[in-house]
């Protein structure tokens, strides 16, 4: 949604959606909105609460029946599992996507995550299209009269049709953009401590592949599942910049992820914002 500076900051029931890389502040600037009036709606927690629930419920047990005393307890249906996901407790989702690589080093196959990862763009665009109700069921149901959509840091990978078009109906889209000290501070941290990542499938079959030939490798079952992670987060960032880059000139508008260390509160917040319209 394209709107004025002063349309926004009269806009009786406010809607926003930050896109960005993980790691930016998305949830840093959802944290100082009031509680009382804000409805903070999280992609990632839909994602791992409604769409993928019982697939990471079925990860779980998968691994749990690999020990005999768990397998007879839970063949007789002794005991039961529930992953305790919230806004900012989401590894059961990433733990679910999982690395590609060498099983014995926790590693999966190349087609097992694969389905993973599809599985889990169309629970994205699924938890995307949910905003909309979302929206109604906040003022109807929970009385917040404002709404923010906390976005997962691969929303940009998809397309226009999918995602764009229906957010720009409902939302101002406000793009985190990261400088060049971000994006390094954000590789390092991957590389100290590599998370699973969702990948466009185009992306992750080239990278793979010259990953492959650049170690020497023949399958990808050799992987370093880690390894891989450290050496493509840099060439994740590269490639997502450009697309998120599109979608606010298109669609919405660009802040300066940095100013998220000069925001205090919901004005401070709201006065950022202004300022790019």
């Amino acid at each position: 949604m394209k709107i004025s500076r002063q349309k926004f900051q009269q806009w009786p029931n406010k809607v926003i959606t930050l896109m960005g890389m993980s790691g930016v502040g998305k949830t840093t600037l959802a944290g100082v909105l009031s509680k009382e009036t804000w409805f903070h709606y999280s992609a990632d927690y839909r994602i791992g609460t409604r769409y993928l629930k019982e697939p990471i419920l079925d990860n779980i047990k998968r691994h749990a029946l690999q020990q005999p005393f768990l397998r007879d307890l839970i063949l007789s249906d002794s005991i039961s599992f529930r992953s305790n996901i919230t806004f900012q407790h989401l590894k059961p989702v990433s733990t679910f996507l999982g690395k590609i690589g060498n099983p014995a080093m926790g590693g999966s196959s190349l087609e097992e995550f694969k389905r993973r990862q599809r599985l889990h763009r169309e629970a994205e665009i699924q938890a995307i299209r949910d905003v909309g109700p979302f929206i109604d069921k906040a003022r109807s149901l929970y009385d917040r009269p404002h709404f923010l959509n906390d976005t997962g840091g691969s929303i940009c990978e998809l397309t226009d049709e999918e995602v764009w078009d229906e957010l720009s109906k409902h939302s101002v889209i406000i793009y985190l953009r990261a400088d060049k000290g971000m994006e390094q501070m954000l590789i390092e941290r991957a590389q100290a401590d590599p998370k699973p990542l969702y990948y466009d499938e185009a992306f992750l079959d080239y990278h793979v592949e010259k990953y492959l030939k650049k170690n020497g490798l023949g399958h990808t079952d050799e992987m370093d599942p880690d390894d891989f992670v450290q050496w493509v987060f840099p060439h994740l960032i590269a490639h997502r910049r450009p697309l998120y880059e599109r979608i606010a000139e298109e669609y919405g508008y660009t802040v300066d992820a940095g100013k998220v260390l000069t925001v205090n509160n919901e004005q401070d917040m709201l006065a950022l914002i202004s300022k790019a319209l």
